[in-house]
Formats: structure tokens, C-alpha cells, sequence
């Protein structure tokens, strides 16, 4: 959480961090922040004392909203800082940076940990400036811990919410697609739209985006609305040509954010309108009792691997091939079991073989948990997932609940 920053700070031996960038979709800046409608910044945090957040005149009203202490850059006399750099501007820049690092006590000797998303071969070419100005900062770009990835690790209420949030109009946005689907004129095994002419992906993906921007919501890392062949490749988009028709395994991976890069939240569910045959029916059963069986097994102070071991184990013995049994498969589950979300659609904890202790499931982290089986020759792929908060007494819980039916019964 946020502060415990301090504290890790300490343990990397920082004394400072510099964040650059602007404050949408940007997350190591947006976790101090919010999101507001500033296209660059910069927010320095010295340890033990509050961030300050250096922004431009034009943009001072909403730098203001962050709540923070803001510093306009119109402080600091650009001409006068131009002409002493002889017209060079990453010169200028770094003669800013300096005036405004001893502006908030950010002194020589001191070292400093940088972040945030910016043009890097501008930021670079200020930085190798910066160095000459103020040869004894010591720039970490090595520690062993990523302070603000340590402390996103787990959320505070006001987090978790959000998170909430989010999901609950994410999931609204599943059940009307859910429910237009559901309410189609079917032309032998095709769905039809609302002009008698075949359903397509492109249309579904059209009305997704639609309901999105609706509900105040995002899609900046895209979603997964496929069919078919393209839903036995995990992260296949979905062919925006391909017909709807029944009987068809549909995964609908689910993952918006707040407006301006926000908290996500992450969500799939696998369909087959009106029917399934008895093959699917039997993959996905065995995807759901995985599921449910990873629900009892996953506790904290373990690393999350230790419970992907357990889910392949769970499909090896239903004669499924795993990454654990058959490594390469394009077969059979092909994945990690979950991973944390927050500010990034994938945070640590994270499901991999290398883990490090960024991987130990904690009190107050949010992850997800989504096994699944894909088969693309057979035009067909199964995934079930949800996203939970894992509660100090080590449970999940599930934010938001939506039914886990595979048929969709047409109304129609």
C-alpha cells in the first residue's frame, strides 16, 4: 500500500523518487495523483515527507485537484535558463530539474529512483544533462525492489473499491451483450442482427465499445470477444468477419479501466448460444471444477506458481496436456493461473516459474483466477475467470458476482 513506501524506500536505500510523465495512463504517476487532465508533470517524493508535483501554468487548475503540493514550472525563469544552456534545451531542462530538486531538499549525494512513462530519448538526453549539473546524485535503476510495484501489491479501501467499481459496470456491459445475443433471430444455425443479416464479431465488439464509453469505462488494452478457432488462442481479439452461430464456444475476456487509465478490472466468461455438444460440455466442466477447486487451494504467504503447479496437476489427471507436462503445447492450458491487477492490467503477484518474492499472494492484493483449455483445431477455447480480493484472514473474495453458465438459452 501506499504507505508503506516509506519504508521501502528505506530498505533500497532511497531518498528519493522522481516521477515523470503525464497523469493519465501513466500508473506510477497516477497512484500519487489520480486522474487528472495534465499532460506532463513531474512529482518528486523524498522519503518521509509528502510528494510535490511540479506541472505548467496552463494546467494549475486541475494539478490542483490532485490534492498535492503543486510547484508551477513558471517559477523557474525558462529564458534566462535557455540562454545560461547557450539555446541547448535538454541543458535548460536539467538546469530546471536542479532548481527544483533543491526546491524540496533533493540535495548531492542523495539517490534518487525514477519513473513514470515518458518519450525516452527526450527524458535520456535531460538526464545525461542532469548528471553534469549534479554529478553527485546517484541515479538507481537497479534496486532490487521496484518500490511502487512493492506497495501496489496490496490496495487500501479506497482501492479496492475503485476495483469494485469498475467491475460492476464491466459486468453490466456483460450481461447486455449477454442479453442482445440471447434475444437474436437465429437463420438455421446463424444469429442474425437486427437487419435479418448474419451476426458478426465486428458488430458485438462495435456495441461493446459503445457500452463502454457509456458506463465511463476504457478498453486501452483492447478485450477478447472471439469464436470458434480464434477463442482456442487465448488472447486472440476475435475476427471481426467471423458470423455468430450456435453451438459455438465464445470467450468474452473482459479487462476496462477507469477513464484516463485508471483501476481495471479483469473478467471472462465462456458462451455457446443455444446449445453445446457433449465435447464442450466436458471441457468446460473440467475447466470449471479446476476453477472451483483452485478457489479452496489458493492462500497467502505462498507464491502463486505453487497453485499453477496444482492447476496443471488438476488437468493432467483429466488427461489434459499442461505447460507443466508438455512444455510448447499449443493444447490444452497454455497459461498462468491468474495474476494481480490494479493501476496495470498485470501486476505482481504474477503466476511464473522465475518468481521472486514480488509472487507471495498478501493480505489486501487483488488477483485473478482464470484456468482454461484451448483448442483451436477443434474451433474451440474454455476460460473462467474472476477477479477476488484476498482478505486479511487469507479468503477470497469475489468483488462482483455474474452467473458461470456455459449455454445461453435463445429467447427468440
Amino acid at each position: 500500500m501506499k504507505n508503506d513506501i516509506d519504508a521501502l524506500m528505506q530498505a533500497q536505500n532511497l531518498d528519493a523518487l522522481l516521477v515523470t510523465g503525464g497523469l493519465m495512463h501513466n500508473p506510477a504517476m497516477v497512484y500519487w495523483t489520480g486522474i487528472a487532465n495534465v499532460l506532463h508533470a513531474d512529482l518528486i517524493k523524498m522519503r518521509g515527507k509528502e510528494p510535490v508535483m511540479f506541472h505548467s501554468i496552463i494546467e494549475r487548475d486541475e494539478a490542483r485537484r490532485t490534492g498535492l503540493e503543486t510547484i508551477c514550472y513558471s517559477k523557474y525563469d525558462w529564458n534566462a535558463m535557455l540562454e545560461e544552456a547557450g539555446g541547448d534545451l535538454h541543458k535548460a531542462r536539467a538546469l530546471q530539474y536542479k532548481s527544483m530538486f533543491n526546491d524540496v531538499g533533493l540535495t548531492e549525494g542523495m539517490r534518487v529512483g525514477i519513473y513514470g512513462k515518458v518519450e525516452l530519448h527526450t527524458f535520456l538526453a535531460d538526464l545525461e544533462q542532469l548528471k553534469n549539473q549534479l554529478p553527485a546524485i546517484i541515479w538507481v535503476f537497479n534496486s532490487d525492489v521496484d518500490v511502487i510495484q512493492k506497495a501496489k501489491e496490496t490496495k487500501d479501501t479506497v482501492e479496492i473499491e475503485r476495483i469494485r467499481s469498475v467491475g460492476q459496470r464491466a459486468l453490466k456491459i456483460v450481461d447486455e451483450i449477454k442479453n442482445y445475443l440471447s434475444s437474436r433471430q437465429v437463420k438455421g444455425e446463424i444469429v442474425l442482427d437486427e437487419c435479418a443479416n448474419p451476426l458478426t464479431i465486428g458488430q458485438v465488439h462495435a456495441r461493446i465499445n459503445r457500452l463502454v464509453s457509456e458506463c465511463g469505462l476504457e478498453t486501452p488494452e483492447g478485450f477478447i470477444f472471439a469464436i470458434g478457432r480464434d477463442a482456442g488462442f487465448p488472447h486472440n481479439a476475435g475476427n471481426p468477419d467471423d458470423v455468430i452461430k450456435l453451438g459455438k464456444t465464445i470467450v468474452f475476456d473482459f479487462y476496462p479501466c477507469e477513464r484516463g487509465g485508471g483501476y481495471f478490472y479483469d473478467f471472462t466468461r465462456t458462451w455457446c448460444l443455444g446449445y453445446a455438444d457433449s465435447e464442450t460440455i466436458d471441457v468446460y466442466n473440467s475447466v470449471k471444477n479446476v476453477y472451483y477447486q483452485m478457489l479452496d487451494d489458493v492462500r497467502i504467504n505462498a507464491h502463486f506458481y505453487d497453485f499453477q503447479k496444482q492447476a496443471c496437476r488438476l488437468f493432467e489427471e483429466r488427461g489434459f496436456p499442461t505447460v507443466l507436462s508438455t512444455p510448447g503445447t499449443s493444447d490444452g492450458y497454455i497459461h498462468g493461473l491468474g495474476h494481480g491487477i490494479g493501476l496495470n492490467i498485470h501486476e505482481t503477484p504474477l503466476c511464473r516459474a522465475s518468481f521472486g518474492e514480488d509472487d507471495v499472494i498478501k493480505p489486501n492484493a487483488v488477483i485473478t483466477i482464470e484456468p482454461g483449455l484451448y483448442f483451436p483445431d477443434k474451433e474451440m477455447g474454455v476460460r473462467i475467470e474472476n477477479s477476488f480480493l484476498i482478505t486479511e484472514s487469507g479468503q477470497l473474495e469475489k468483488l462482483v458476482s455474474y452467473p458461470d453458465d456455459l449455454i445461453v438459452p435463445m429467447k427468440a
